[in-house]
């Protein structure tokens, strides 16, 4: 009796097992359970069994970026400006404070045309001329009248940049004084001829209507590259003529020497730190490619001006 009992025991058993197991394979697989890493990938949580994978956040200019984007850039221009004029401003007031005014007449006031000339020409204009294509408000407009204006204002630069040597070279000849033995003067010599072949070249590669579009895309980095080089050399001559300048007239005899700072050289000194800001606020501009005109960039990036509202 016993015997029949466990055995009726353990068939139920077997038929329970049976049911059991025919129950799961009609309700299918399981799901699993989330875990922890599946739940929360990459610091973003996700719903559980949730079709859509969780992608990585993809950084998209914001308004708020391209706003300080614009403001940066009108800051680094309004500053570019700002020491441009006063780099002239000092100069002019160096040369008629202290070294006695302005002639055309062989004498030393001749020679004070030379610093204010080189100074407004090889710096503060060419600067700013260099820098006339990163105005985001010409990104939209026709590029053609910038393309004129960026010329001419370059051409007024060389302009004056060879008045002022006509008058150092007139100087010298009238004085009997040996021309271009100073490594300032070489520098000087070097900007200003790579200056001239400068506007040339960029006057038949990108003015002419002849020219190809190849020799145009040719031409545009060495064009870029040499603009930058030759404003370092302008600095350079100017930084070296300053300098050059005090040495001769601050030699100790009539007037005090420089090794004493008087106010002469504590002026010229300053004018050559503002003509070096000036030069890096240039370059800054030059160097940042969020302020580069659109269509500099790559061909696969669209062009969105930085004052242009995203359209919905």
């Amino acid at each position: 009796m016993n015997f029949l009992n466990l055995f009726n025991l353990h068939s139920f058993i077997q038929m329970e097992c049976v049911y059991t197991r025919q129950q799961m394979q009609q309700a299918g697989p399981s799901s699993p359970s989330c875990s922890t890493s599946d739940c929360f990938p990459l610091s973003k949580t996700a719903e559980c069994g949730s079709e859509h994978s969780v992608e990585p956040a993809k950084h998209e200019p914001t308004g708020l970026s391209r706003m300080l984007s614009v403001v940066s850039f009108y800051i680094c221009y309004l500053l570019c400006l700002g020491l441009s004029l006063a780099c002239v401003v000092c100069v002019c007031l160096w040369n008629s404070q202290w070294r006695g005014g302005f002639a055309w007449d062989g004498s030393a006031l001749q020679f004070n045309w030379h610093p204010v000339l080189m100074v407004t020409g090889l710096i503060a204009l060419y600067g700013n001329g260099a820098v006339l294509y990163r105005v985001p408000l010409t990104w939209g407009q026709n590029k053609l009248p910038w393309k004129l204006l960026h010329a001419t204002v370059m051409l007024l630069a060389l302009i004056l940049s060879i008045v002022g040597l006509c008058a150092v070279f007139d100087f010298h000849n009238a004085k009997k004084i040996p021309n271009l033995y100073s490594l300032h003067s070489w520098i000087g010599i070097a900007a200003t001829a790579l200056f001239a072949i400068q506007w040339v070249v960029g006057m038949a590669g990108f003015l002419l209507p002849c020219s190809p579009m190849s020799l145009r895309a040719l031409l545009k980095p060495v064009h870029v590259w040499m603009g930058g080089s030759i404003l370092w050399l302008s600095i350079a001559a100017c930084i070296s003529g300053i300098n050059e300048k005090l040495f001769f007239v601050l030699h100790g005899s009539a007037n005090q020497a420089y090794a004493d700072l008087p106010p002469e050289a504590v002026f010229a000194n300053v004018l050559g730190v503002l003509i070096v800001a000036f030069g890096l606020v240039v370059l800054k501009i030059l160097s940042n490619r969020e302020w580069q005109r659109p269509e500099s960039r790559p061909e696969d990036l669209a062009y969105t001006p930085l004052l242009q509202e995203e359209n919905e």
